[in-house]
């Protein structure tokens, strides 16, 4: 068994989940429980223990795998999230490496591209296969084009992104400083960075491409 092997999973596909779990513990892993959701996740991770991979899929009744890899994020940062889904757009694949992913599979993979990610996000950190570069690399070269979604997650980090957010809301630049914690000055700051990364000149173009990307909804 390997050392440092101590593996979760995360479907709401019990066969499936099931199949993966045999084949987990034949690459010599120990499949340390199995969850329904990202609910039933934190529920058994307390009774359960920590595991140093979570093999998580996105789309879950209760908890999706965004939301409970935003709970890892914050709770405990140290477990590694390999996501396994059917779902190969960019928005999805990206949305999960900011959520701090280390790795991003299909369901449909080969067993030995499975055997590798585990292998390469336990021992080097992540996995990036050649679907995540591609899909980066795609992402990166639509730039130019008009209400791209990737672009927000590509372009802005959280708290850009929360600025943005609060942008559009009526508060002044004064106010949503307070709503940050931080000074006016670097409100002022997260505002000037966004004219230059958005290219444009004014809060209400800010507003604009938040509607456009679909990070507010009018």
């Amino acid at each position: 068994m390997n050392s440092a092997g101590k593996i979760v999973l995360v479907d709401d596909h019990v066969l499936l989940r099931r199949g993966l779990a045999g084949l987990v513990k034949d690459l010599g892993y120990e499949v340390l429980f199995e969850a329904d959701n990202g609910k039933d996740f934190i529920e058994k991770i307390i009774q359960s223990g920590i595991p140093d991979v979570v093999l998580l899929d996105i789309t879950m009744p209760v908890m999706d795998g965004y939301e409970t890899a935003t709970w890892l994020k914050v709770n405990h940062p140290e477990v590694k999230v390999l996501a396994l889904s059917m779902n190969d757009n960019e928005t999805a694949v990206i949305k999960m490496i900011r959520l701090g992913a280390k790795g991003y599979i299909l369901k449909d993979s080969d067993p030995a591209e499975l055997a590798l990610a585990l292998q390469s996000v336990i021992t080097k950190g992540f996995y990036y296969s050649e679907m995540i570069t591609g899909k980066l690399i795609h992402a990166v070269n639509s730039f130019d084009k008009p209400n791209n979604a990737v672009i927000s997650f590509l372009l802005l980090n959280e708290r850009e992104i929360e600025f943005l957010k609060l942008v559009c809301t009526e508060l002044t630049y004064k106010e949503i400083a307070d709503k940050m914690y931080v000074s006016p000055r670097t409100v002022d700051g997260y505002r000037d960075i966004l004219f230059e990364k958005l290219d444009v000149k004014t809060r209400v173009g800010l507003v604009m491409y938040a509607v456009r990307q679909g990070i507010v909804h009018p």
